[in-house]
């Protein structure tokens, strides 16, 4: 890649390149790996941190710290930077996981990469890369930073490969030690680089589990931590068409893997969780992806996080219910300083309690909230 045409916003944050020390947090995968490169050749002096933060099984065939450290070695050696391995494992069990099944216990579907990325990835691992001496700490997410009055988060240029979504819970301080160089360069391309200068892991699958915990059976892994209750499933009427497994297992809009397949009515369609009565131990389930119970125009939000020194005023925004989704465009009101109401122009599907709810600016991300009601 000229590295003349390369998107270098994320360089306002940074005097003299040369002078400055970036810690990059490197996993094994391609993103991380292109990312450290890339600094290097903008003349950063670059040290690579591997993070382990998950010890429970790591004997398991679904455990690939061991392979991704091999790699993260593999890399740092040839493109010449140190690199070092730290362990979160306790940081992880206490700020990420035991939220994690609480939310979980409680019914509702938490998003495991963002509060990761909250308490982890720009928290634990920031204190620690500036006890380093950093100056600042990148990752090979995609999303990009704007220099304005203050730092602004913004979402990447390959917006089929944006993650501002999973980031809106960073504060103003983190965002200004934080820099994003994959932020103006797509996916395709970063792969192409990989290839290109012959790293080892250039065509390793990107991970697509649970943040540091890896890629497995789901439902049996949860089974591990959380009591389960068996109990009705009933469709829109109140009729039971069959028995769950156990509340937290199941999540609004889930299609597959509700064991009712077979119980078809008259329409044919698929059948769709819709609701969860945590009172009644029962499973709500109904029949057509556009079903009045999956649609809803307006949701409510606490925990509130901004990108920004200053909350957004009430005002006409656009929003994310799910990572997967277009902008929806939205009007936010303030129900009291810590409570927020999104009413929306059009319907959103499956709005689940315990997702988040992150509102835009154009490209600007401005922050959100976890989805109460």
């Amino acid at each position: 890649m000229n590295l003349s045409q390369l998107d270098t916003t994320f360089t306002q944050q940074i005097d003299s390149p040369k002078t400055k020390t970036v810690v990059v947090g490197m996993s094994g995968g391609v993103d991380s790996s292109v990312t450290a490169w890339l600094l290097k050749q903008l003349g950063f002096q670059v040290i690579g941190l591997f993070m382990k933060n998950w010890e429970d099984d790591d004997n398991s065939e679904y455990c690939s710290s061991r392979q991704d450290w091999i790699d993260v070695v593999s890399v740092a050696d040839l493109i010449g930077i140190d690199v070092e391995a730290v362990n979160f494992a306790a940081e992880y069990k206490d700020r990420v996981f035991a939220e994690f099944l609480r939310e979980y216990s409680a019914g509702r579907t938490p998003n495991p990469d963002v509060l990761c990325n909250a308490e982890i990835k720009f928290k634990a691992f920031l204190d620690h890369a500036m006890r380093l001496g950093a100056d600042m700490i990148a990752t090979g997410h995609y999303a990009r930073t704007e220099v304005h009055d203050e730092v602004e988060l913004h979402k990447a240029s390959d917006l089929t490969k944006d993650q501002s979504y999973f980031l809106y819970r960073l504060s103003q301080a983190q965002l200004q030690k934080v820099i994003f160089p994959l932020g103006g360069i797509h996916k395709t391309q970063v792969r192409a680089i990989a290839q290109d200068i012959g790293l080892p892991n250039a065509a390793k699958k990107d991970s697509t589990g649970i943040c540091f915990i890896g890629e497995r059976p789901f439902r049996e892994f949860l089974n591990r931590y959380l009591p389960t209750a068996k109990g009705p499933i009933k469709n829109d009427r109140g009729q039971i068409v069959g028995e769950h497994v156990g509340l937290a297992f199941y999540t609004l809009g889930q299609r597959k893997g509700i064991g009712i397949g077979g119980q078809k009515e008259s329409s044919g369609d698929p059948w769709f969780v819709a609701k969860k009565d945590m009172a009644t131990n029962t499973l709500y389930v109904v029949q057509g992806h556009d079903h009045p119970w999956l649609q809803k125009k307006q949701l409510q939000a606490s925990q509130l996080s901004w990108t920004s020194l200053q909350a957004p005023e009430a005002g006409a925004f656009t929003a994310k219910t799910r990572y997967r989704q277009a902008d929806a465009a939205c009007h936010l009101n303030y129900l009291g300083s810590e409570r927020i109401e999104l009413n929306f122009a059009q319907e959103q599907w499956a709005v689940t309690p315990g997702q988040s709810a992150v509102l835009y600016k154009g490209t600007r991300c401005l922050g959100g909230g976890i989805i109460d009601t």
